[in-house]
């Protein structure tokens, strides 16, 4: 059981390693699509952690699930409040009328 846990923080502290510095290396115009397609593996997210908290495996998965479905939530939502401010500067504004 210790070793399991050891393997999976050692994957999870790896894959936020990966993360960012993948996320550092990217230039400005393109984090809107980036975000873009960090909505959509936070919504992965989000089902995966429902489906584990919801499994009924203790106090701690449920606690876990709780957690990764409120930061994912977050990461959703601002993703999207990102994007909708981002196209906002590419609509024309209406023309004042005389």
């Amino acid at each position: 059981m210790m070793e399991e846990l050891v393997v999976l923080l050692v994957i999870f502290v790896l894959a936020m390693f990966v993360g960012f510095e993948v996320i550092t290396k990217v230039p400005p115009t393109l984090h809107t699509p980036l975000m873009s397609g960090s909505n959509a593996i936070s919504g992965i997210v989000i089902i995966g952690a429902l489906l584990v908290s919801g499994r009924g495996g203790g106090n701690l998965s449920t606690i876990l699930g709780f957690v990764a479905v409120a930061f994912a939530m977050i990461n959703v939502v601002g993703g999207f409040m990102v994007t909708d401010r981002m196209l906002q500067m590419f609509k024309r504004k209406p023309e004042e009328r005389k």
